[in-house]
């Protein structure tokens, strides 16, 4: 959609001689005075708050907004709407499209101003009367849209949401005053949330296009997976889906399962988190068979827990995406590399969260954790003795009458050779583990809440590589050692603990997990209802 050209709020009682005509304002005359010259009366706008109860969560922001420019005008000059004016209006229209805001921000009020665009010559025409009103709702709606759009949930509904991850902050009057004082450039690029955030955004704008294109039937999946070489009319129809959703280029309507078609699959199956084995499976087909308004819907539940993150990311950090089943290592603020991780069941699921990693533990001991303890490891004692705790290279400690049990360094620990800590009250660390056939499977959930990670020693090597003393033969030595070795880093890492279920991957591509633990259900219920 072209910029804001013209908008019209005339009242029909009102003569011609009573309105005022106004040029749209022309960006290459954008006058560098640090404030438009007009300004507003302290009573009018304290009148306008009152008659509009869905701002007052926001008041005295606005207020202050105006209080501290001295009440000059932010949004109107003399020549009309400032262009800065017209992107945000159009902003929040793309918006309410997209389903991106609710009715609380895109008001009755607000939509018939909007509505009143025609985009058929390059004049404005208002009301004199109605320059103060609409001057006061585009700031207040600022406010409001900001907080919601950009701000999202409160805190207390994300950690209903089992979000423990800190809340960025916005000052969102800093923000208004630089953007209104900007002759150009989109607000969006200025908006105050995570790049990943404006990167589903514009999926979500590619799928909302394809949605109004294309109707597609449900496919059903045949008793054999297709695969290369072969021909039918399911493959014809795979092609079309695979097409609208960019992974196969171009028009191809055969039903001939060729090596652009294989390729294309590959690329589809690793964006839905499936097997990359080049077979039109089941799996395959359920995916290809949920409607695209539910993907539109699950971008924008995670665009709201992007809401909440940080809007620049440390240039150096450490992200495990449960949904995904991956750890990401950032450096110097891009991806560096990725690693396959072991995560917490359903019923003993991996908490979202963030700390500092802070220590390495080369050969570490396994204390039981007293569940586990209660649960399988007092049972073994009880069938088998002393003989249970030999053959899993345990041993009990008795400290003052309280008795735990530790497994030694080793090959059968459970821990692995190396474990990772980022102190925190979940009382969850990363670490190596004897069990790797677990990384070759598709869904990794099969922890008691900690996270295994399929390349410790690179994780370890990564982490001490600016310490010139830990060379690759002497981390191999001490994950070997047998004997248990604290290491404080020196420079600590972020660690974040997220839940992304649709996430735009390094190569630019549009991705979607399942929602291992029911996150994404709950947080519809709050957002959409029931």
């Amino acid at each position: 959609m072209s910029l804001l050209l013209l908008f019209v709020l005339t009242a029909c009682s009102q003569s011609a001689s009573q309105r005022k005509r106004l040029r749209a304002r022309d960006s290459s005359h954008y006058s560098k005075q640090e404030y438009i010259e007009k300004t507003l009366d302290s009573n009018q706008l304290n009148t306008f708050l009152a008659s509009h109860p869905n701002y007052q969560p926001y008041a005295q922001f606005i207020k202050d907004f105006y209080s501290q420019r001295d009440y000059h005008y932010a949004w109107i000059n003399k020549e009309g709407l400032t262009e800065q004016a017209g992107n945000f209006i159009n902003m929040m229209k793309n918006d309410a499209a997209y389903g991106i805001q609710d009715s609380s921000v895109w008001t009755p009020e607000l939509k018939m101003l909007t509505d009143t665009l025609e985009l058929t010559d390059s004049t404005l025409t208002v009301n004199a009367a109605d320059i103060p009103r609409i001057e006061m709702m585009l700031t207040s709606q600022f406010f409001s849209y900001g907080n919601k759009v950009w701000g999202g949930l409160t805190n207390d509904n994300a950690k209903d949401l089992e979000w423990f991850i800190p809340r960025k902050k916005l000052d969102m009057t800093s923000l208004l005053d630089s953007i209104t004082q900007k002759g150009a450039g989109s607000i969006e690029e200025d908006a105050p949330v995570n790049p990943q955030y404006k990167m589903l955004r514009e999926k979500l704008k590619q799928l909302a296009l394809l949605n109004e294109s294309v109707k597609w039937d449900t496919l059903h999946a045949p008793g054999k997976s297709p695969k290369k070489g072969d021909s039918s009319a399911l493959i014809a129809a795979v092609k079309l889906r695979l097409e609208g959703y960019g992974d196969l280029p171009g028009h191809d309507s055969s039903g001939r399962f060729d090596e652009a078609m294989d390729t294309a699959l590959r690329s589809y199956q690793v964006r839905m988190g499936l097997k990359d084995d080049g077979l039109i499976t089941p799996a395959v087909i359920k995916t290809l068979n949920v409607p695209i308004s539910q993907r539109m819907r699950q971008i924008l539940l995670n665009m709201e827990r992007l809401r909440w993150a940080a809007v620049v990311p440390p240039k150096n950090y450490i992200l495990v995406n449960i949904p995904e089943f991956k750890l990401h290592v950032y450096q110097d603020g891009a991806l560096a590399w990725s690693c396959n991780v072991v995560v917490g069941t359903p019923g003993t699921h991996t908490v979202i969260f963030s700390n500092e990693l802070k220590y390495i533990v080369f050969s570490p001991y396994w204390n039981v954790p007293p569940s586990i303890l209660n649960k399988e490891v007092l049972p073994g004692i009880k069938r088998g003795g002393k003989s249970y705790l030999a053959r899993q290279n345990m041993e009990m400690i008795n400290n003052g009458g309280h008795i735990s049990v530790r497994q030694r360094p080793g090959g059968k620990n459970a821990l692995g050779k190396v474990k990772f800590l980022f102190p925190n009250e979940y009382n969850i660390y990363l670490h190596d583990t004897p069990a790797k056939y677990l990384f070759g499977r598709d869904k990794r959930s099969f922890s008691h809440g900690c996270i295994r990670i399929e390349e410790p020693k690179k994780l370890a090597m990564w982490l001490l590589r600016n310490d010139s003393s830990w060379t690759e033969q002497k981390i191999d030595d001490a994950m070997n050692a047998g004997k248990e070795r604290y290491v404080t880093l020196k420079d600590r890492v972020p660690v974040f603990i997220g839940y992304f279920t649709a996430f735009v991957d390094s190569d630019g591509r549009l991705n979607f997990r399942d929602d291992v633990y029911g996150h994404d259900e709950k947080l519809a219920r709050t957002l959409f209802g029931k």
